[in-house]
């Protein structure tokens, strides 16, 4: 088994809000999927429930003791639930890759979701709603690449089945349940394990 010390940064969907075990949230799903590929996965998840782009600094504080391999960033949904400015809020993400990059971490970052896909967002609102998400995806994926990150762009995916299944929400009608995380993971698990796998395999060849 490899060692990887995989940690986990972002909002309250990062940290798991809604799952009904904590074996149900996306870093358990994730780690477990990373351990069938072979890796011994430490997991830390510093994710705040209600964060911001802005606080992504923050959280890049507390991880740097831990030395991680391979960082997850998933966040956006507070910032256009706050109309943070799209340019601002990638900005800020771009900021926090670099340092992770500093530390010597490799990065997948899961842009903002599809907020229109929310029961309490009006009909009449979603396409305007889904507009400010795609500008922002746009601008998260460009800064995180431009940073050195891997993007995961799995938000049409995830957006479609969540609108398509009220059963992924949580009873908030607002988070993942657990449902609603192992679709969220199904989606990612390519993305973080080729992140994982290149990195071992780089360290190999080194």
């Amino acid at each position: 088994m490899t060692p990887l010390r995989f940690v986990v940064l972002g909002d309250s969907i990062a940290h798991g809000t809604g799952a009904h075990r904590v074996e149900d949230t996306l870093g358990r799903r994730l780690a477990a999927a990373l351990t069938d590929e072979g890796f011994a996965v430490d997991l830390h998840v510093v994710a705040v429930p209600g964060a911001v782009s802005a606080h992504l600094s923050a959280q890049v504080r507390r991880a740097e003791p831990l030395a991680a391999d391979l960082v997850l960033v998933l966040i956006g949904a507070n910032d256009l639930a706050r109309f943070v400015p799209a340019d601002a809020a990638a900005a800020d993400l771009g900021s926090a890759v670099s340092a992770l990059r500093r530390g010597g971490a490799d990065v997948v970052v899961v842009p903002a979701p599809d907020m229109s896909a929310v029961p309490f967002v009006p009909p009449a609102f979603r396409p305007a709603v889904q507009a400010a998400c795609a500008l922002l995806q746009q601008r998260q994926a460009r800064a995180a690449e431009a940073a050195g990150a891997r993007v995961a762009d799995v938000g049409g995916l995830i957006g479609r089945a969540f609108a398509d299944d009220l059963a992924l929400f949580s009873a908030d009608r607002f988070h993942p349940s657990s449902a609603g995380y192992a679709r969220i993971a199904g989606a990612l698990v390519p993305h973080v394990v080729a992140a994982a796998i290149a990195r071992r395999d780089g360290d190999a060849a080194a």
